[in-house]
């Protein structure tokens, strides 16, 4: 029937062999991340530090650090969950299959049941108080502005029609300690846009009226889960952890509340309760991200604290995030699986969608879809696949996508978004330059992403391929290369694709490289180039044709498409830009960007001693 709360799902992966208690202290700061980083990379189990410097309360790490051991803590409610998703995508598909099984019908019942959240009169979270300075204060990175909360649990509901039915229960930083925040009275509380809160949020504004916040800590497996889920606006995450998490989800007003209270999970390890204030939003940041750099420091909201509840025996979960992959890979991979049923409900005429990790999610979104509006014309150009592709751009998390690549699958029905160099290859061989790039600009970006003309402000790139090839493919570098001083070092990642290293970028925000221009016009007269369509100006050309990992990472995180793309042979016809040369993609660390993560090495020698022979992390990390 799944985990009515953390301690429950914690004693069942001891039980199993799958977590690890840590009796050594443990430091928060820097040390228990860099911990969970190279246990999550060295594929181990859950940990469980039950001395932590600085606090009284145990921290808990890795519980979802693999993808089998995810699916194992979802799996009394995960093929229940997997039927019902499908029953959705094709009703008469999930019809046949339920006649077919019958025995199926009895547990889609309950994952409709459970689904509905359930008021209960108390609650074990309301055992204790405490203060935000006894909680432990995790910093992940040494740049970070704080201690910080990475698996919180923001609750909040609508102002003008409150309830669990219009609810929303999202993954929103919470900022603990530093910059202005008056201690133990505010906490920082940073939303993106795009997410769910924010109509919340914008209806109290409206009433000029302070919007309740609970912000939970623990608690059921599920509530983490469902706090990261990209569900469509309108539909409670509440309902989906019920429904993942195998049991309803109890929800009590705490003890002595009025009318209109915000109700609290009751299973939750701890509880952190306030409200955003009209017109006060203070500096939150800087903060080592899922992209692999910092989020500078800007104004958000500000949470003003009014009571930290905890149970009986309260654990902290956390993680860690920073360059890709990292724990939050698996909840993406583990929620694809998941919803990939669902995805030709929601985008018609689309088939397959993959945000790729290595990218940093956001950056980079492969996709097949359908190419068959004109059948009949000889030569297939795009057409559906663009209304597919701004379909992607104009609905749920899809939106945030900078670089969107969709090919058809009518040309290529074995065609896997998921094999990336074969889809790379598959759409190099066949863009056409002059005519397949399609850019929106001054539009929303991720607020993560620092390549844009400002936050959240910044362009896409919508590249749609169909037909047959237009060209063969070099895997060998070209002769000679004709390029301006301060260019050089060539190397080919893959087949059509290019890496130059370039000077260090030296200009302002939002302005276009000269000499980006000069080494366009200098490639024009070299032919052997028409089979490298795809030229990356990087700061390390080594670093980045190391690996796909890498590529994917500098390419795509540091690049804003309509800033930083060049051509050789480039041309604007009736507002439309093409160019008849390769591509070129500025990849460059610019002046303006958020330094990359890197760790400190006396924290890193200290784990290292850890993990020696003898030590409490040996043959784990």
């Amino acid at each position: 029937m799944g985990y009515r709360n953390l301690t429950e799902c914690l004693a069942d992966l001891e039980q199993n062999g799958r977590l690890v208690r840590v009796q050594a202290e443990v430091d928060p700061y820097l040390e228990a991340g860099v911990i969970q980083r190279r246990v999550f990379q060295a594929g181990g189990p859950a940990l469980l530090f039950t001395r932590v410097k600085g606090t009284r309360f145990p921290m808990a790490c890795n519980i979802f650090g693999t993808l089998e051991r995810t699916r194992w803590i979802f799996r009394d409610a995960l093929r229940q969950l997997e039927t019902l998703f499908a029953t959705k995508a094709d009703p008469m598909q999930g019809l046949r299959r339920l006649v077919r099984h019958p025995g199926q019908v009895p547990g889609l019942l309950r994952a409709g049941w459970n689904a509905a959240p359930k008021k209960v009169r108390g609650g074990a979270v309301f055992a204790n108080t405490t203060t935000i300075s006894e909680l432990p204060h995790l910093v992940s990175w040494p740049g970070d502005g704080g201690a910080y909360v990475t698996l919180p649990q923001v609750y909040t509901e609508s102002p003008s029609r409150p309830g669990t039915g219009r609810s929303n229960l999202g993954m929103y930083r919470v900022q603990l300690t530093g910059n202005d925040f008056v201690t133990d009275e505010e906490v920082g509380l940073h939303y993106q846009i795009h997410r769910g809160i924010g109509p919340h949020h914008a209806e109290a504004l409206e009433r000029g009226e302070p919007l309740p916040v609970n912000v939970f800590v623990g608690g059921p497996p599920a509530m983490t889960l469902a706090a990261v889920m990209p569900l469509p606006e309108g539909m409670p995450e509440l309902f989906f952890a019920g429904a993942i998490g195998g049991r309803r989800m109890g929800m009590a007003l705490p003890p002595g509340a009025g009318p209109g209270a915000l109700p609290v999970l009751a299973e939750a390890d701890f509880c952190i309760s306030g409200e955003i204030v009209p017109d006060m939003e203070k500096p939150e940041g800087p903060f080592g991200d899922h992209l692999g750099y910092y989020s500078l420091t800007h104004d958000f909201p500000v949470l003003k604290v009014r009571q930290v509840w905890h149970r009986d025996g309260a654990v902290w979960p956390f993680t860690t995030v920073g360059r890709p992959p990292q724990e939050d890979t698996v909840f993406g991979t583990f929620i694809h699986e998941l919803t990939e049923p669902l995805l030709p409900t929601v985008f018609s005429g689309v088939h397959q969608v993959h945000a790729v990790d290595q990218a940093g999610v956001h950056p980079l979104l492969l996709a097949v879809g359908s190419e068959r509006y004109v059948p009949y014309e000889k030569e297939r150009r795009p057409q559906e696949l663009l209304t597919n592709g701004l379909a992607l751009l104009g609905n749920t998390q899809t939106s945030l996508s900078k670089y969107v690549l969709i090919a058809a699958r009518e040309d290529a029905p074995s065609l896997s978004a998921h094999d990336i160099p074969g889809f790379f290859r598959y759409v190099l061989e066949r863009v056409d330059l002059n005519r397949d790039l399609h850019f929106i600009t001054r539009t929303t970006i991720d607020t993560l992403d620092y390549s844009g003309i400002s936050l959240n402000q910044g362009s896409k790139l919508l590249l749609a391929v169909a037909g047959a090839p237009r060209r063969k493919l070099a895997d060998s570098l070209p002769g000679e290369l004709n390029m301006p001083d301060g260019f050089g070092r060539p190397q080919v990642l893959a087949p059509g694709i290019l890496i130059v290293q370039g000077p260090p970028h030296a200009r302002e925000r939002d302005q276009h490289d000269p000499l980006l221009e000069e080494l366009a016009q200098s490639l024009e007269s070299q032919q052997e180039l028409t089979e490298f369509p795809l030229l990356v100006v990087v700061d390390d050309a080594l670093f980045a044709a190391t690996n796909w990992d890498n590529f994917l990472w500098v390419a795509f995180t540091r690049s804003d498409p309509a800033t930083d793309l060049y051509g050789v042979g480039a041309f604007t016809h009736c507002k439309h830009w093409g160019c008849r040369g390769p591509l070129i993609m500025d990849a460059r660390l610019k002046t303006y960007h958020a330094p990359p993560l890197e760790t400190d090495p006396e924290v890193d020698r200290r784990v290292d001693a850890l993990a020696a022979p003898g030590g409490p992390l040996h043959g784990i990390i």
